[in-house]
């Protein structure tokens, strides 16, 4: 349901203004559509790739086959690159970022960084200017020890023309990150920090100081985010199942809420407390949205948000009254 309040336009969707997509899909936990219709999720299944979900309803899975494959691979975030290849977040055990053709092949992107091997990766994102940058939450090899709200050993690695190196660190447990449409700011979702940060780019991809955009209220876990033409960020939310648009303006609404309030309240009680684990993570996959991880805009006009999830063997969409931007991989 779309109304309009004063300069916003208010969204209350319930669980019948969402349709699927999709079968069998293991945590398709990010989304990336396209002009042409195609819709892009990740999957852990099969070995790890990605699924392509044609506008026919048929899908295509590009597993990773050959190359160097490691052990545990489950692909996290990803971008579509000019080619058609994917370069992917590897949030297995032994981490970093591959290159994956669509004949399977896949091959090390960056595994290390400043000396050090990279652990788990979230997010990889490639920009207008060709530039990828990559989100780390955590440099604990169990993740799980970071799930606290005074912790913030996460960081942002920038790969360009000049190297990769780190551009920004004591981030709590970063998560997505992308250019605003701007390209004058990188935008970075903290799942434990509960707020969205953002950093000024420079004209050669260094970034300036850390700003806290929003902080985000009671339930709300950020996991993934994605801007809107109105200068909205829709950003969605772990456990609690929650979509939230921030406004222009700074303000907040909830898009939907489909979460189950005892689990929220359970995993709330355990953030403050510093005793959150994955088991209050996982409480919330049993959603309609299946933990929503992730959103992306698509279709035609861009007003169709697509909803990854960690839990999901399908895909949620609802129509928008708001188009997203552009992304850079849209022509693709």
């Amino acid at each position: 349901m779309f109304t309009n309040l004063g300069d916003f336009i208010v969204i209350n969707l319930s669980d019948d203004d969402f349709t699927f997509m999709g079968k069998d899909l293991k945590r398709p936990e990010c989304v990336v559509a396209t002009k042409k219709g195609d819709l892009f999720v990740s999957h852990a299944g099969n070995g790890g790739g990605i699924v392509r979900l044609n506008e026919s309803g048929s899908q295509d899975f590009y597993i990773a086959k050959t190359g160097d494959i490691p052990a545990g691979f489950i692909p996290n975030g990803f971008a579509l690159l000019p080619d058609g290849s994917f370069l992917i977040a590897n949030v297995g055990d032994e981490g970093g970022i591959f290159n994956l053709g669509r004949d399977g092949t896949l091959v090390p992107f960056l595994t290390e960084i400043e000396g050090k091997t990279l652990p788990a990766c979230n997010f990889v994102y490639r920009d207008g200017l060709d530039r990828v940058w990559i989100s780390v939450s955590t440099w604990a090899k169990d993740r799980d020890e970071s799930f606290k709200k005074n912790i913030a050993d996460g960081f942002i690695i920038l790969v360009d023309d000049r190297g990769a190196r780190i551009v920004a660190d004591d981030v709590g447990f970063a998560n997505e990150n992308k250019v605003d449409p701007s390209g004058r700011w990188l935008y970075v979702n903290e799942t434990m920090g509960r707020s969205i940060c953002r950093y000024s780019i420079d004209e050669t991809g260094d970034l300036g100081n850390r700003e806290t955009y929003a902080d985000y209220g009671v339930g709300i876990f950020p996991d993934g985010f994605d801007f809107d033409v109105e200068g909205g960020i829709w950003c969605t939310s772990v456990v609690s199942n929650r979509i939230v648009r921030i406004n222009p303006d700074g303000s907040q609404i909830n898009i939907f809420d489909g979460g189950d309030l005892d689990t929220v309240n359970a995993a709330e009680e355990a953030y403050q407390n510093d005793i959150y684990t994955r088991e209050h993570l996982v409480a919330g996959n049993n959603s309609i949205l299946g933990n929503c991880a992730s959103i992306g805009f698509g279709g035609s006009d861009l007003k169709t948000a697509f909803i990854g999830s960690l839990a999901s063997e399908r895909i949620a969409a609802f129509r928008s009254p708001v188009a997203g931007v552009t992304p850079p991989h849209w022509n693709f």
